[in-house]
């Protein structure tokens, strides 16, 4: 079959929730319950926010240890991949993983097979520095019947060597659980998330996926928002409310991404980088991926 007949259809759900925190046994029903409202809607591939089993805004680091768990045997990551298996899925969710004594701020990536992989948050945001280590899984990919997936966390967007990097390993598709917060101008913040999400699928011919929390947690207040990006840098789904709880949806043929970069096309953003002039040092060498 020619790669312009390949086709990677998924219906992507972006449950955007308000979870408490140190209710953990509370927010891991609650993903249960809009898990099975988006495989209702025929969802196959479902996402969930930052530190969806937790709560975000913690007071002490042993408040996070306690709510932590490890990768893969804990409960929380067990429930998901038990209804990922059974349901024919695939799950990306924001859970506190404990390693040790160290903490992360990780997502983990389950599905029909089971657990497929975790990764932890490279970039840590404000207050998240007092409890977290730094990831230090790098930025790993995961190729799935759906198509190629890589993972990231919130602030990780603002850093825009992370979606060249994937784009760049031939990711098709980002899938970014989040807690943006809000400030006292909710629309200025929105439009800058909104902005971020879109020219980083935009200038790496990428899909990306963000599902974010609403409420105010701690006096702390989160933008919601969610949305789902093609390559093109067109808004497919979302973005969603600034205060509900919902889903969003999106039905999108990942293969879009790679034929986006197909050699074929008169302009490239992969090719026609000037990597003769960028400095090797910022990561800009041969191409790992064989467009």
């Amino acid at each position: 079959m020619s790669e312009e007949k390949r086709e990677s259809l998924v219906k992507i759900a972006c449950c955007q929730i308000e979870p408490k925190v140190g209710l953990k046994e509370q927010n891991v029903k609650k993903t249960l319950d809009y898990i099975r409202k988006a495989v209702d809607e025929e969802a196959n591939l479902i996402l969930l926010p930052e530190l969806s089993n937790t709560g975000y805004v913690f007071n002490t680091r042993q408040e996070a240890y306690e709510l932590a768990e490890k990768i893969p045997e804990g409960d929380t990551a067990q429930t998901w991949v038990e209804y990922a298996e059974k349901h024919g899925v695939y799950i990306a969710a924001g859970i506190a993983e404990r390693d040790g004594d160290n903490l992360y701020n990780s997502s983990i990536l389950v599905g029909p097979e089971g657990f497929i992989g975790n990764y932890r948050k490279l970039h840590l945001w404000n207050r998240e520095k007092l409890f977290f280590e730094p990831g230090d899984l790098g930025l790993p990919v995961y190729n799935t019947p759906i198509g190629r997936l890589g993972m990231y966390i919130c602030y990780d967007m603002w850093f825009p060597e992370m979606t060249r990097i994937y784009a760049l390993q031939g990711v098709d598709l980002i899938l970014n659980v989040t807690n943006w917060v809000a400030s006292e101008k909710p629309s200025e913040d929105s439009r800058l998330t909104e902005t971020v999400c879109v020219s980083n699928a935009y200038m790496n011919a990428i899909f990306i996926a963000a599902a974010d929390r609403i409420g105010v947690e701690r006096m702390q207040p989160f933008l919601g928002r969610s949305m789902i990006v093609s390559p093109s840098g067109e808004v497919l789904g979302g973005p969603a409310s600034y205060d509900s709880e919902e889903i969003i949806y999106a039905k999108c043929n990942l293969s879009e991404a790679r034929l986006r970069k197909r050699k074929t096309r008169l302009n490239h953003v992969i090719l026609d980088r000037r990597t003769d002039v960028y400095d090797a040092l910022l990561g800009y060498g041969e191409i790992p991926f064989n467009w």
